[in-house]
C-alpha cells in the first residue's frame, strides 16, 4: 500500500525571515505538516483492516479524516515551495512567468484585483483554513478558493497551484492574532517561479479531467 512522506523544505529555517520567523517554519513543517503525514498513513492502514474485517461501522469517520489529513499534506507539500525568499513583486514577463500574469490579468482583470481577492479570501477565512489560486479545467480559468480546515468548499477537480495557509499555527507565534497582516506580508514570499511551473502543469494535464460528453 502507498504511504506518504514528509518532505525537506527547499530552504533552511531562517530562510523565509523575517516575513516568517525560523521558529514557526520549524515547528510548522517538523510538527504540524509531519502529523498530517503520520495522519494519512494511520487512516489508510485503519481502512485496510476495515476491509479485511467488513467492518464499516467507522467508514464515515475514516474518510473525513483521509481527506482531511491528505489535504493538509498536499496543500503544505505545495506551500513550502510556493515562497522563496528572493521572491514577492508582481509577476512579469521580463521574469519568465508571462503566461502566468497574462492568465490572472484575464481570469480576475488584473494584478491588484487578484491579490486583493486572494488577500481577503485567505484573511477572512472562519477558524482554520486556506486562501488558494488554482486552475480549474472546465473553464480552463483561474479562480480563488477560500478551503476551510483543508478540503472543504473546493471545487471539484480544481488544481492548486498558490496557496496561502491560514491556519493560527502558521502565523500565531510572530504574528499574534493579526492575520491579516500576516497574509499581506506573505506576497513579499511568493516564489512566482514555482507558481508558473504549477500553472503550466495543470494546463497541460487538464485533458485528462473530461467531462461526461
Amino acid at each position: 500500500m502507498a504511504t506518504y512522506t514528509l518532505p525537506e523544505l527547499p530552504y533552511d529555517y531562517a530562510a523565509l525571515a523575517p516575513v516568517i520567523s525560523p521558529e514557526i517554519i520549524e515547528l510548522h513543517h517538523d510538527k504540524h505538516h509531519a502529523a498530517y503525514v503520520k495522519g494519512a498513513n494511520d487512516t489508510l492502514e485503519q481502512l485496510a483492516e476495515a476491509r479485511d474485517k467488513e467492518a464499516w461501522g467507522t467508514i464515515n469517520g475514516l474518510e473525513k479524516n483521509l481527506a482531511f489529513h491528505l489535504s493538509g499534506h498536499i496543500l503544505h507539500s505545495i506551500y513550502w515551495h510556493n515562497m522563496t525568499g528572493d521572491g514577492g513583486g508582481e509577476p512579469h514577463e521580463k521574469d519568465g512567468v508571462g503566461e502566468l500574469a497574462d492568465a490572472i490579468a484575464e481570469s480576475f482583470g488584473s494584478y491588484a484585483g487578484f491579490k486583493a481577492q486572494l488577500t481577503k479570501a485567505a484573511a477572512t477565512t472562519q477558524g482554520s483554513g486556506w486562501g488558494v489560486l488554482a486552475y480549474e479545467p472546465v473553464s480552463g480559468r483561474l479562480v480563488v478558493e477560500q478551503i476551510y480546515d483543508h478540503q472543504g468548499n473546493v471545487g471539484q477537480g480544481s488544481v492548486p497551484i498558490l496557496v496561502f495557509d491560514a491556519w493560527e499555527h502558521a502565523f500565531y507565534l510572530q504574528y499574534k492574532n493579526q492575520k491579516v497582516d500576516f497574509i499581506e506580508a506573505m506576497w513579499q514570499v511568493v516564489n512566482w517561479q514555482d507558481v508558473a511551473k504549477r500553472y503550466a502543469s495543470a494546463k497541460q494535464r487538464a485533458h485528462s479531467l473530461l467531462l461526461a460528453p
